[in-house]
């Protein structure tokens, strides 16, 4: 891995350290941490099969992994974390979700720990990035590529197009704007797959056609960013949502004398109540991707 950033960033390898950790083992990270200011939190495993194959290996990577990484934040005196997260986490319904939902709630309690001087721990969640590896888009191209017909599970299925800029995007608003316990949501439209699938063979002038296959185990018909329970304490901002957190402690007898009315009317914030992408409008949102940029 080394050798790889060597070449593709040769003019910044002088400025870039490389360590051999796993965030699993606390005492093989701990040593990077020295000197650092911030952190930004990307390791995971989050392929939804081998989770849910083994369950135990998620937690391990995903909660206690994270957990490292925070302890070595407060033993190093960084300023800063942010960590990733995903919308899987919000109504989870596999073994990764769970693991990264357990993440979340697990990042929020410490940050109530976190005295004056300790780091400002926060979070981003975000669907899949366009043409990210695994994703639909290079699989549609793929199978173009092949001469076969474009595999949709369901037509009215929706999903959250964001591009790697976006997600970047989110991740530095986050850093710039994070409070103790924040988790932000960048707003995005979203698209059926069936429009997306539209969209590529437009673009590729392919007419090898689509074929529907059925929805696959675990799969959800629309992706959730914000839960609705989530919504009743989120801010809206200028092209983001920002889910602060409460203020709740271990005394509960506040929640048994009283409750919020207006919780039950607020929507969660999913792929099919935003702004919902037509054929041309998302054409000219996948130009935006290297894989289409190349062709031009």
């Amino acid at each position: 891995m080394r050798h790889v950033y060597q070449r593709k960033y040769p003019e910044y390898y002088n400025k870039i350290k490389f360590y051999i950790g796993d965030v699993r083992d606390y005492e093989s990270i701990a040593a990077s941490f020295r000197g650092v200011d911030y952190v930004f939190h990307a390791a995971a495993l989050k392929q939804v099969p081998s989770c849910e194959f083994y369950p135990m290996e998620a937690v391990k990577t995903n909660v206690i992994g994270s957990n490292n990484v925070i302890n070595a934040c407060v033993a190093n005196h960084v300023k800063k974390a942010i960590f990733l997260s995903t919308d899987k986490a919000a109504y989870p319904v596999n073994a990764m979700g769970m693991t990264k939902a357990l993440m979340e709630k697990n990042v929020i309690a410490r940050s109530r720990q976190m005295l004056e001087n300790d780091p400002i721990l926060c979070l981003t969640r975000y669907g899949n990035v366009m043409a990210s590896r695994g994703s639909v888009i290079p699989l549609f191209l793929s199978q173009i590529n092949e001469g076969k017909p474009l595999t949709i599970t369901n037509p009215k299925m929706t999903r959250f197009m964001m591009n790697l800029d976006e997600a970047v995007e989110l991740v530095l608003y986050a850093f710039e704007h994070g409070k103790q316990g924040d988790l932000f949501v960048k707003k995005s439209p979203a698209a059926t797959i069936d429009t997306l699938a539209d969209a590529i063979l437009d673009l590729k002038n392919s007419s090898v056609g689509k074929t529907i296959i059925g929805t696959r185990h675990g799969e959800k018909q629309y992706e959730v960013l914000i839960t609705s329970e989530e919504m009743a304490h989120a801010e809206s901002l200028d092209g983001f949502y920002c889910i602060h957190a409460d203020n709740r402690n271990l005394n509960y007898d506040n929640y048994f004398s009283k409750g919020n009315k207006e919780l039950d009317m607020i929507p969660s914030y999913t792929s099919s109540n935003t702004t919902i992408l037509n054929k041309e409008e998302l054409k000219t949102l996948l130009k935006t991707l290297d894989l289409f940029k190349k062709e031009d």
